[in-house]
């Protein structure tokens, strides 16, 4: 009988910080995630998080314990699926990316998180020891003040031994030391360190993916119209998984995934390649609705995909 579809989700929890709008995580958040997507059907066999700190102040000033944040969103996790009587599933890892600090405080970090269903999939590889950075430095003595971009790479196999790559990543917003972000009236995607960072990504990826399908996902901080999704679909030859199912024309803000005051925004996106066939997005919705509504100021792009029948990896693997 053949396997059904993999499921990935791909959100930006914002440090599980949104009832806080960002000022400190609390646990609220952290549960209230974490009983989404344990009611999921059927579960995520993937999910990839963008802004996971590791410990600092802002993780841990309403949120007090000795747990990393990934920690503490897997314990409760795991609380809802045991509410459920239900086995639990999946192993976290933490991809770091900065650490911002006063004297001897961490005031907060950054990060990416993957966690997959051990059920469903087998870890193969990983770069957890060192992510690979994609940060674009305009501006040179700004060089230690600006937020570390990275790219979370994990290697992944089927039972039936069909093997594929994910890549998670989070871009940098566009920088306003161009006359070009002036003289844009769209921002989110126009920005030159955007579209050097997209390119780092697209090398990176085609270099470890090496021909195999693989999943790239993340928060891209680009609008589909923008020229970072235009050169990762038209030069880089990546398939997004919502304009090829149809869900987006291609607009600024046709599908929004984020949201700030009255600000809509599409930032969100959803990449396969090398033969990974995209099957639905159910569950995913936009921005302002669904069962994610209030939880981050991002939605969940939610997909089912199926790697194809061979691969290079799963040929070599027999």
């Amino acid at each position: 009988m053949p396997q059904r579809p993999l499921r990935i989700v791909t959100y930006n929890v914002r440090y599980f910080g949104h009832a806080l709008r960002g000022l400190a995580t609390t646990r609220s958040s952290v549960e209230r995630i974490a009983q989404r997507l344990a009611s999921l059907t059927p579960l995520a066999d993937v999910i990839c998080f963008q802004e996971v700190e590791t410990r600092s102040l802002r993780s841990t000033l309403a949120f007090r314990g000795t747990r990393t944040q990934l920690e503490s969103f897997m314990a409760a996790f795991e609380h809802a699926f045991a509410a459920s009587k239900l086995v639990f599933p999946y192993d976290a890892f933490h991809f770091r990316a900065h650490t911002y600090q006063f004297r001897s405080t961490t005031l907060y970090t950054t990060g990416l998180a993957v966690i997959v269903n051990r059920n469903r999939l087998h870890v193969e590889g990983h770069n957890v020891t060192s992510p690979h950075s994609i940060t674009h430095h305009h501006v040179a003595r700004l060089k230690d003040t600006k937020q570390s971009r990275i790219c979370a790479h994990m290697r992944l196999a089927t039972s039936a031994g069909l093997a594929f790559h994910v890549f998670n990543t989070h871009l940098s917003l566009p920088t306003p030391f161009t006359r070009e972000f002036w003289s844009e009236k769209e921002k989110m995607g126009f920005g030159l360190n955007q579209l050097i960072e997209a390119k780092k990504l697209s090398s990176f990826v085609q270099a470890h993916a090496d021909g195999d399908p693989f999943v790239v996902c993340g928060d891209f901080n680009s609008a589909p119209a923008s020229p970072v999704y235009r050169f990762l679909t038209e030069e880089a030859g990546l398939v997004g998984v919502q304009r090829e199912l149809l869900q987006i024309d291609g607009s600024p803000r046709g599908f929004p995934t984020a949201g700030f005051m009255r600000l809509r925004m599409h930032l969100d996106h959803l990449f396969g390649g090398n033969g990974i066939r995209w099957v639905d997005l159910a569950g995913t919705q936009p921005f302002g609705s669904g069962p994610f509504h209030g939880l981050s100021d991002h939605v969940p792009l939610i997909a089912r995909f199926e790697p194809p029948p061979a691969s290079k990896a799963s040929s070599e693997a027999v």
